[in-house]
């Protein structure tokens, strides 16, 4: 999911929780008695920059409508790192906001009372440190933690399988939401503090039947840790069922997406009530957001993504019974670059027509009775059922995810489906059917119809965290980091230890750097090993497998390549299919996961001798990151091997990376993973003088 430049609304009438069930200035003073529903939450996924340009940003938008706030945080917020680590570079501002201390919470929240405002942040391995400074500018507020609504994901197991922003090893991460879930249930009860997140499985590959099944076994380990460590009693552990939500994917086939929804529902309706004994209906009631499908969308005749964003909202709101409480939508230029304010004001307005001028709010389930829709719900639950048996057989969700069988599952099924798009198969129009297209003027001038990232928000953002660490009291600081090491060699809450940290003025580098020297630092199975892109080759593949074999022999040895991730965008999904399908072309593949620093990579493609080196970057960051592995090789010595670059990039980007020497660029357009492996041996024989 691609953060973006959103909006938000903070009319008192339109707060989650608040809102009537009809706005009669949005109905222009239409029948307010027809109404049965509210409408859902509406969210726009936003941040960027710095905290007072997202701040400006929130408080500009709220007027638009949007009825409840989604945080986007940038990659080193979310992964535990300062603005000026290392791994930082390039990363700062880009897919989100840089959130490294109390003082930047403070500015993004500035004016926004927290005491009304529902906040959902989309935040995993470093999710305590963002609650406790959100807790503490609330305090300084005026708003005591009982009056605080929102929503932090707190998702890890996810992380693990799609994302990529896990920190520590699964056990300790399980430790930290274990100590959260349980800290909120008693001291700020109306907190959502676990958002289990099945939209990036969908992303990273699953199906329906793995969605449901890999999100309701988190559910199942998450609830069963909180159980053993005994920090909530009995009587109240209905509250932590009930506190529980989900944030999903609706993809485009969205009659399967609603049977899905209404699966989802009735699965976890199941679980809560004969596993965990929750008799009160409510506290067993799914409750869920969603952001439709991003990685969906098309570069290709981009304005067609905007009837996929309307079919993919459909499904998760024609069925009442099952209706999301919170919807954000992309935009429709999101496969392009970052989207304006004016592209996710549009994204908006999608939301707000159906909900306001459409009479889907006015009736009960439009699906009740349907034997076509029952049949694709319990075909759905069976095949659901079934997984989770399996996993659970395994030992539950974690070790699924250590063994690596989830991560290899998704893999597999993300293989098919491409496959699929390239033999035909799976239509995605404009893209490999119905090509021919009249010019579009909404991409006639491609550098104006996205938004470019502020050029100095990294520099700001590194002499900001420079400033406040000058300027607070160090050994306050280091007591406060001292207390939460020693704790966390214990089995205490580590939650007041994380928010003495944050009142001392602590930064998340620092606390998570802390908790590292304690937990240790972790790098999840890749799920590539024992995946079958294509089970029959075509005539395509074999003829590539052939150029392969060729040019390996005159070589003197078979074809290496390097596909790697540098900087800290986790979305792995593009360099795993790259890398399954480079596997069954015949190369030999060197593939070590995300994360990476250029140094890394450079290291690698000397150790393993290699022929080409892929880089794959889609958080935007490959003007900083791609010359450093650039300029890295030519140091080694490697000067003449050829880098390819696959990643949301601009046209223009695309041509100053070239100017630099990097041999191809691939973007979402270049679907044809055969084509591009092909591609490749042509730009290693070019490099080798073999042609």
């Amino acid at each position: 999911m691609r953060p973006v430049y959103g909006a938000a609304c903070r009319s008192r009438e339109c707060e989650v929780g608040r809102a009537p069930a009809r706005l009669p200035a949005c109905r222009g003073g239409g029948n307010l008695s027809a109404m049965v529903d509210k409408p859902w939450v509406m969210r726009t996924y936003a941040g960027h920059s710095s905290a007072a340009e997202s701040n400006k940003l929130y408080r500009l938008n709220l007027a638009k409508g949007q009825t409840g706030l989604s945080v986007a945080f940038d990659l080193p917020t979310q992964t535990g790192y300062d603005p000026d680590h290392e791994l930082s570079r390039g990363e700062v501002g880009k897919v989100g906001v840089p959130i490294p201390h109390l003082g930047a919470m403070r500015q993004l929240f500035k004016d926004i009372p927290l005491d009304t405002m529902n906040t959902s942040m989309t935040i995993n391995a470093t999710a305590m440190w963002l609650l406790a400074m959100y807790e503490v500018a609330a305090e300084e507020q005026g708003a005591p933690p009982s009056s605080l609504s929102g929503t932090t994901q707190n998702d890890i197991i996810k992380e693990y399988l799609s994302r990529g922003t896990y920190v520590f090893p699964p056990e300790a991460s399980m430790r930290l939401t274990t100590d959260m879930i349980s800290y909120t249930v008693n001291n700020i009860p109306k907190w959502n503090p676990l958002n289990i997140c099945s939209y990036h499985l969908q992303e990273a590959g699953a199906t329906p039947t793995q969605e449901l099944a890999y999100a309701l076994c988190t559910a199942i380990a998450v609830l069963d840790a909180v159980k053993h460590s005994g920090q909530v009693p009995e009587d109240k552990f209905d509250q932590v069922v009930g506190r529980i939500s989900f944030f999903v994917n609706a993809g485009v086939r969205f009659i399967e997406e609603t049977c899905k929804m209404r699966a989802f529902g009735k699965l976890w309706d199941e679980i809560t009530a004969e596993r965990y004994g929750v008799k009160d209906p409510k506290m067993r009631r799914l409750r869920y957001g969603v952001q439709v499908n991003s990685l969906g969308l098309t570069e290709a005749q981009p304005e067609n993504n905007v009837q996929r964003i309307v079919l993919e909202m459909l499904g998760v709101t024609l069925s009442k019974s099952a209706r999301a409480r919170a919807v954000q939508l992309p935009a429709w230029n999101e496969a392009l670059g970052l989207p304006r304010p004016w592209d996710q004001q549009w994204s908006l307005r999608l939301q707000q027509v159906l909900a306001f001028e459409s009479d889907l709010l006015e009736y009960e389930d439009i699906f009740d009775g349907s034997h076509v829709i029952d049949a694709k719900v319990n075909e759905l639950i069976e095949g659901a059922k079934a997984e989770i048996d399996r996993v659970q057989a395994m030992g539950g969700a974690v070790p699924a995810v250590e063994s690596g069988y989830m991560k290899q599952a998704m893999v597999g099924s993300h293989a098919d489906r491409r496959a699929r798009i390239e033999s035909g198969e799976l239509k995605v129009i404009g893209v490999n059917c119905y090509t021919e297209t009249e010019p579009s003027p909404l991409t006639a001038d491609l550098d104006s119809a996205i938004m470019t990232a502020d050029p100095k928000a990294e520099a700001n953002a590194i002499a900001d965290v420079q400033k406040w660490r000058a300027e607070r009291d160090q050994p306050a600081v280091g007591k406060a980091l001292d207390r939460l090491r020693d704790e966390a060699k214990t089995d205490t809450n580590l939650m007041e230890a994380t928010l003495a940290a944050v009142r001392a003025g602590a930064t998340v580098g620092e606390w998570a750097g802390a908790l590292r020297e304690v937990f240790g630092e972790y790098r999840a199975p890749t799920g590539v090993t024992g995946v079958v892109g294509v089970t029959e080759a075509g005539a395509d593949l074999k003829a590539v497998r052939t150029r392969v074999k060729e040019a390996g022999e005159e070589l003197g040895g078979r074809l290496r390549l390097l596909v790697g991730k540098p900087g800290l965008d986790g979305h792995s999904n593009g360099a795993e299919q790259v890398a399954v399908r480079a596997r069954d072309a015949g190369f030999e593949v060197i593939y070590q996961g995300i994360r990476l620093t250029a140094a890394e990579i450079v290291a690698a493609a000397v150790a393993e001798d290699v022929h080409c080196v892929g880089l794959s970057i889609l958080s935007g960051s490959h003007m900083e990151l791609v010359p450093q592995v650039k300029q890295g090789m030519v140091d080694a010595g490697l000067g003449d091997v050829p880098i390819i670059v696959g990643g949301i990039i601009p046209d223009s980007d695309a041509k100053k990376l070239e100017a630099l020497g990097i041999a191809r660029i691939f973007t979402p357009k270049d679907f044809g993973l055969t084509k591009i492996m092909d591609e490749i041996v042509t730009e290693i024989r070019k490099a080798n003088g073999l042609d």
